[in-house]
């Protein structure tokens, strides 16, 4: 992909794309961190010492510091976890199509703002119960599904196509380490403040904060102070820079003022493979995300604060490696190493198979502490290779509808979320005797037929009902 050479000396870590990155970095931080925080508190907020349905047990206190305590089966924990995808799949085509219409800062600030609030109120759901638990999550999806999918339209507009991968890579790591940072703090607030606190921020003894709803609510003021839509409105970047970003952009496609081509990109194979392995990653990660907690106590029996800590490590590294997958895709283009069709379909791959890999490694080989530890890393960590490829391959194929199409291609795959989630819960549920191993096998078959479908019939190119119609003319 050509671009024009940037025009004079222009700045590259101290500018504002990489400002931005970074600003976007913090929001993704604080959505993943509102949706995890309830992955590792559900341990000690449910009571697994009673059986389903036991008289008097619906909610009463286990101690005076680890809060209320609800007799909720593996099922309805299943059904909690995943309610969050009904909000997230509903939102997906919406705010992709929104993106590409209205103003994204108003867009993202608003429904990050609703997220924040919906995160404060969750303690309160818990107590109403059941059915206000799950309305809470699934209210909370349709505004973190906004923000995760209408942020990608701006990258058509502020991102240079040699910087693109680097650029996706910073903002997007940020849902890599809002788990680690929450899992870190919110296994020692469970133990000596109760798990209520960690859907806060500051407690009255100024303890470690959990990431969750009062910081979302202080990033959506810096959105609405530090972005712009488009970079040449933006007052304090310099000339250079902006010259050097319109110029880059100036023979891509922009925003869709023309009709979208729905029975062209129904009929797409290239579009149709990145569906398909957005639902086997969001399939993997989800199950690791939600059920790693889960996994931990059920192996190695720790407490809180080692559960969280050995649950949020492997989120250290996936985060280290999503950024570094970011630098590396763009340098492997940047100096035509490999053609960028290469290097989406090499990191795809990467970061659909290993992950299986490793998480067989888990359930079949792990025997102690360290290996356990091991392969929660490893596992974890390559899942990030997908950031230099399906995940920016829609920008690859059309800029033009790059917001509706990866609104559409993330609702795929919620779908493989939710049912990552339900199948997972039922497994655990119905299997006593080796539930993980299923869960895994299961997760290893999706993840290789998603990578042979996706081998054969990826592009990484503009395809014809991408472009202006006088190009196609």
């Amino acid at each position: 992909m050509e671009t024009q050479p940037p025009p004079g000396k222009v700045p590259g870590l101290c500018s504002l794309r990489y400002g931005l990155s970074i600003l976007l970095h913090f929001c993704n931080l604080a959505v993943t961190a509102q949706r995890s925080c309830l992955n590792l508190t559900m341990v000690v907020m449910v009571n697994s010492s009673q059986p389903p349905g036991a008289p008097n047990s619906s909610a009463r206190l286990r101690d005076s510091t680890q809060g209320p305590v609800y007799d909720w089966s593996p099922d309805m924990q299943g059904v909690i976890f995943s309610a969050i995808f009904y909000g997230l799949v509903l939102s997906q085509v919406p705010a992709g199509y929104l993106s590409g219409i209205v103003s994204i800062k108003k867009l993202v600030g608003s429904t990050l703002l609703l997220s924040s609030v919906l995160s404060l109120l969750t303690p309160l759901a818990a107590k109403a119960g059941e059915a206000a638990m799950i309305l809470c999550r699934a209210t909370q999806g349709l505004a973190q599904g906004a923000v995760l999918t209408a942020q990608h339209e701006l990258w058509v507009r502020w991102a240079p196509p040699l910087e693109r991968t680097r650029l996706i890579s910073i903002g997007m790591s940020g849902l890599l380490l809002g788990p680690f940072l929450v899992l870190l703090v919110t296994g020692v607030i469970c133990d000596s403040l109760g798990w209520p606190m960690v859907f806060y921020v500051f407690d009255l003894q100024l303890r470690p904060p959990a990431l969750t709803g009062a910081c979302g609510c202080v990033l959506c003021l810096l959105w609405c102070l530090l972005f712009y839509d488009h970079p040449k409105d933006h007052p304090c970047m310099s000339a250079l820079e902006k010259q050097y970003i319109v110029g880059s952009l100036a023979q891509q496609a922009g925003s869709c003022k023309q009709p979208l081509p729905i029975r062209a990109m129904l009929t797409s194979l290239p579009l149709w493979a990145v569906a398909v392995v957005s639902f086997a990653f969001f399939w993997t990660i989800t199950l690791f995300i939600t059920y790693t907690p889960k996994f931990v106590d059920d192996s190695l029996h720790v407490d809180m604060r080692k559960n969280g800590l050995l649950s949020g490590l492997p989120y250290l590294f996936s985060w280290v490696t999503g950024i570094l997958t970011g630098q590396m895709a763009d340098v492997l283009l940047s100096r035509d190493i490999f053609k960028i069709l290469t290097i989406r379909k090499l990191f795809t791959t990467l970061g659909i198979l290993l992950p299986s890999v490793f998480g067989l490694g888990l359930v079949c080989l792990s025997a102690g502490l360290y290996s356990t530890v091991t392969f929660l890393v490893l596992a974890n960590a390559t899942s990030s290779f997908s950031i230099g490829g399906m995940m920016v391959n829609i920008l690859d194929l059309a800029p033009r509808y790059y917001g509706f199409l990866k609104g559409v291609t993330t609702l795929i795959g919620m779908v493989g979320g939710m049912l990552s989630s339900l199948l997972t819960g039922f497994i655990l549920s119905r299997d006593p005797e080796s539930p993980w191993l299923k869960t895994v096998l299961v997760m290893a078959g999706i993840n290789l037929a998603a990578v042979a479908f996706y081998l054969v019939f990826a592009k990484a190119d503009i395809q014809d009902w991408a472009k202006d119609r006088q190009t196609r003319l």
